[in-house]
C-alpha cells in the first residue's frame, strides 16, 4: 500500500487522474452519506458492491476463457500478404498480439467481461428497487433518516473509495491495452513512465492473472517485462509482415548452402553486417535536432544504409524470407565510453529451439553473432 501512495503523490499524469476519479469517488461518497435519503445510500451501496462483484467476476472470466479464446485465434487469424495500411496494422496487431499475448489478451478480456457484466447488472437495478420498497415501504424514495453525521459521511466516503478504487483498476487496464497495440501513440511514453502505472502491473496483475503467469518463471516483474517487451516488437512484426520479391530473392540467395538454422541466420548476419552502412547523418539529426526519417527495410535494402533499428527491420524480415523465425529487440546497447544508448538488434531462433541474439549494426566491430558476452554490452527494454 505505501508503494502506491508514493506513486500517487508524483505528480505526472496517470497518478493525477487516479486521483481525480478518487476523490470525485469520495466526494459522491460523502454527499450520499449525508444526503438524508435511506434509498440514496441503499443505492451507493449496491453500486459499490456491483463493482467489486463484477470485477472479481471479469477476472475470473478472463483467466477461464483466456485459453480458449488463444486456441481460437490460433485457427483463423493470419495477417494477410501484401502492404498493410494503418488500421489494418492496428487490427492484426490486436488480434495477433490477443493470440500470443497472455497479458495483452488478459486485459482485453478482462475489460470486454466487465462491461458486458455491467450491462447485465443494468437489469439487476428495477430488481433491487422492489427489494427495497418491499423491505423498508419506502416507495417514494424520500424516507428520511438522520442526515449529516460525521459517521454517515465517514461511510459514505469508504464506499465512494470503493468505486474509486474499481474504476482507477479499469482505466489502468485500459491503458496497458493502449500502450500494448499503440506503443509509438499520443501520450504512450508517458504512461510507461508513470510510476504508479508500473507499480499498478507489478503489484496488481499478480492477484488477477498469477496463475496464468505461473508458467513464465517465480518472478512477476520479469514475465511482464518480457511480455511487455514482445507486445512492443509485434509492432514491427506487423509494419513488415509483407516481403518484397527482391528481399526474398536475396534472402534466399544469401542462404541457399545453409542446410541449419543457425547457419542461415549467420549467412545473413555476415551479408547485412558487410552491406549496410550506418547512416551516421541519420543518428545526428535525431541526436542533434530531434528530426527522425522513419524508413521501411525496402529503402534500406535498396539504399544499403540505416541506423540500428533499419538494420533490425532488414534482418528480421529477410530471416523470415529464409524461413526462420526471427524478431527484432529493442533497448539499451554500450556505447563505448562507459555508458549506453537506445538501441536495436535481433533475436532468431535455431534449430534445438533456442532463441540466440545478434547485431548486424556492430557486425564490422567484432563478432556479434551469438557471442558470450552479449548481454554486457545489449539491455533490452522493458
Amino acid at each position: 500500500m505505501t508503494h502506491f501512495v508514493q506513486a500517487l503523490t508524483q505528480w505526472e499524469p496517470v497518478a493525477v487522474v487516479v486521483l481525480l476519479l478518487l476523490l470525485g469517488s469520495l466526494v459522491q461518497g460523502m454527499r450520499r452519506g449525508a444526503s438524508g435519503s435511506a434509498k440514496r445510500l441503499f443505492f451507493f451501496i449496491w453500486e459499490a458492491l456491483l463493482v467489486v462483484v463484477f470485477l472479481f467476476a471479469a477476472a475470473r472470466l478472463a483467466a477461464a476463457w483466456s485459453p480458449a479464446a488463444q486456441r481460437w485465434l490460433a485457427a483463423r487469424v493470419t495477417v494477410p500478404e501484401g502492404e498493410l495500411g494503418a488500421l489494418a496494422q492496428l487490427w492484426y496487431t490486436l488480434l495477433t498480439g490477443m493470440r500470443d499475448f497472455t497479458l495483452l489478451r488478459f486485459g482485453i478480456l478482462f475489460l470486454v467481461s466487465y462491461w458486458l457484466l455491467r450491462f447485465a447488472g443494468s437489469f439487476l437495478t428495477p430488481l433491487a428497487h422492489i427489494l427495497f420498497e418491499r423491505l423498508t415501504g419506502d416507495r417514494d424514495g424520500e424516507e428520511e433518516r438522520p442526515a449529516g453525521s460525521l459517521a454517515s459521511r465517514a461511510a459514505g466516503a469508504l464506499i465512494g473509495a470503493v468505486h474509486g478504487a474499481g474504476r482507477s483498476l479499469v482505466l489502468l487496464a485500459a491503458l496497458f491495452i493502449y500502450v500494448s497495440l499503440v506503443p509509438g501513440g499520443p501520450l504512450a511514453e508517458g504512461i510507461r513512465s508513470s510510476p504508479l502505472y508500473g507499480e499498478a502491473s507489478e503489484r496488481l496483475l499478480q492477484p488477477v492473472a498469477g496463475s496464468m503467469l505461473a508458467d513464465r518463471g517465480p518472478v512477476l516483474t520479469k514475465a511482464v517485462e518480457e511480455e511487455f517487451q514482445r507486445i512492443l516488437q509485434r509492432k514491427y512484426e506487423i509494419i513488415d509482415y509483407n516481403i518484397p520479391d527482391d528481399i526474398a530473392a536475396a534472402a534466399l540467395q544469401v542462404t541457399k548452402d545453409e542446410r541449419t538454422a543457425e547457419g542461415k541466420a549467420k549467412a545473413l548476419y555476415n551479408w547485412l553486417g558487410t552491406r549496410i552502412a550506418y547512416d551516421w547523418e541519420k543518428a545526428r539529426n535525431y541526436e542533434e535536432r530531434g528530426i527522425w526519417k522513419e524508413q521501411t527495410p525496402q529503402y534500406t535494402f535498396e539504399h544499403r544504409k540505416g541506423v540500428c533499428i533499419d538494420t533490425a527491420r532488414l534482418y528480421a524480415l529477410m530471416a523470415r524470407a529464409a524461413g526462420l523465425e526471427a524478431r527484432v529487440v529493442t533497448g539499451l546497447g554500450a556505447d563505448g565510453q562507459g555508458g549506453f544508448g537506445p538501441h536495436a538488434w535481433n533475436e532468431v531462433k535455431v534449430d534445438d529451439g533456442r532463441w540466440i541474439p545478434l547485431d548486424a549494426t556492430w557486425a564490422s566491430s567484432g563478432n556479434w553473432f551469438n557471442p558470450p558476452n552479449f548481454d554486457e554490452t545489449h539491455i533490452r527494454g522493458a
